[in-house]
């Protein structure tokens, strides 16, 4: 059986271009969100992993679900799949990093694929908001 990790994604776009954090652990951009514990909702985690990452508080009513990822989990052994609810937020978002956020920056789809390393994630919501124009 296949080994899954839970996670939420928020998609901050500006200028048609996605807000990703860059992770001091894991040393890749990656989509600002993280894992949903045991008995917490995708909402409540976001939440959660919002006010950890970005220093910005939110409820579950300053988002919208926008659609759901499968990909391999970057920097994790094992082929350990990541399964991640993406969501949009439905106003400006004043994000600034955390201590456990190393930079935060704006991508395009070819921007983030310049990049020394790459989250499957990441490149997943990418080419899906691109596809879906919300982004170059």
């Amino acid at each position: 059986m296949k080994k899954q990790i839970f996670t939420a994604g928020l998609l901050v776009i500006r200028n048609r271009k996605l807000l990703l954090a860059f992770s001091n652990n894991k040393q890749c951009y990656y989509l600002p969100g993280g894992k949903i514990d045991e008995q917490e909702t995708p909402e409540a985690a976001l939440c959660r992993e919002i006010a950890e990452e970005l220093n910005c508080e939110l409820t579950s009513q300053d988002f919208t679900y926008y659609t759901h990822i499968t990909a391999l989990a970057y920097g994790e052994s094992d082929g350990l799949i990541m399964e991640q609810e993406c969501y949009l937020p439905k106003n400006e978002i004043n994000a600034t990093a955390s201590a456990e956020v190393g930079d935060l920056k704006f991508f395009t789809l070819d921007e983030y694929l310049q990049q020394a390393a790459t989250a499957p994630g990441a490149v997943m919501i990418l080419q899906k908001l691109k596809e879906d124009n919300l982004i170059d």
